[in-house]
């Protein structure tokens, strides 16, 4: 999904653009297929963004299950490196960098220097510093005030490739959630906006929760399986689509918000979007058809503009 912010909901949305079917273990076994985990679907469609978009800054934003070393080094190699930002356990073993070697010194080169505390002992250590951040989007789209503390290391794992990140530590000064840790592999971010990346992947959630309402997703009901594939794809494509059309008409969307008396909304969301868009439609030429009967019926303007925005809102 793209992250990106949309002028007229003055939020971030998360946009779908590319899906792929990840086969489970068991399936794949069943059906004589080769399973691939997760972190190698990631893989491939991050490298296909990378095609598309070869001079391209590319931030990829994931949770915990995609915090593989193998895939972080894989996207940092890159003769355009792709920047992650994904979780970090926080009894991750993270190491000082290797000391440059000697002189005539023999053997292999070290990976890396000394073990460094875990994150777990530093969040509780009453020597560390805590430095006071506002995020403008945090959960929910409400400015958040929380604490963080940030440093690079070496996070290392037998038989797995040794790679550079930045951690941040983020506290909540009134105890609300529990201390967690992000990393992220461009050592020069600020830790502001290693953080406020994110928590952009906070909208990836409300956009799977907005195609279940609006749009009927997990709810197909085919027998094929090749149509069970292309259905959840369409599905989500529509959603990016539906904010476009939607976008071409923002004039028209934002004096048409609807709202409720015991719920304050000022801004458009999803639901304003798809009755601004089904409106639209429906008054195309493309669903006209020519009746039968000659007889014609007056009805006041209001009357049919209110009563469609009730069809718009129930379909």
């Amino acid at each position: 999904m793209l992250l990106a912010p949309v002028p007229w909901a003055k939020r971030v949305w998360a946009l779908p653009f590319l899906s792929a079917l990840a086969y489970s273990e068991r399936y794949a076994r069943e059906g004589g297929l080769r399973h691939k985990p997760l972190t190698e679907w990631a893989w491939q469609m991050v490298m296909l963004v990378r095609r598309w978009y070869p001079d391209r800054e590319v931030v990829a934003v994931s949770d915990r299950q995609y915090a593989s070393l193998k895939l972080l080094d894989r996207c940092r190699k890159l003769s355009n490196p792709i920047t992650f930002v994904t979780r970090l356990r926080l009894d991750a073993a993270l190491y000082k960098p290797a000391p440059p070697r000697r002189v005539g010194q023999r053997g292999r080169p070290r990976l890396k220097g000394e073990r460094l505390p875990n994150l777990s002992i530093v969040a509780e250590d009453p020597a560390t510093t805590w430095n006071p951040i506002t995020v403008a989007e945090w959960y929910g789209g409400q400015e958040r005030t929380v604490e963080i503390v940030s440093e690079t290391a070496l996070w290392y794992s037998t038989g797995l490739p040794v790679v550079p990140l930045r951690w941040v530590l983020i506290r909540d000064p009134r105890g609300v959630f529990r201390t967690q840790a992000v990393l992220c592999t461009d050592l020069r971010a600020d830790p502001k906006q290693i953080v406020s990346w994110f928590v952009r992947r906070w909208r990836m959630e409300v956009t799977f929760q907005e195609v279940r309402c609006h749009l009927g997703f997990e709810t197909q009901r085919q027998w094929s399986e090749i149509a069970i594939q292309r259905t959840a794809p369409a599905l989500l494509g529509l959603f990016s689509l539906i904010i476009l059309f939607a976008d071409a008409q923002k004039g028209r969307l934002l004096t048409n918000v609807r709202r409720a008396a015991w719920y304050d909304k000022r801004l458009p969301t999803f639901a304003d979007a798809i009755a601004l868009v089904r409106k639209e439609l429906w008054a195309q030429a493309t669903f006209y058809g020519s009746s039968a009967d000659t007889e014609t019926v007056k009805v006041p303007r209001a009357f049919v503009e209110r009563l469609t925005n009730a069809v718009c809102y129930a379909a």
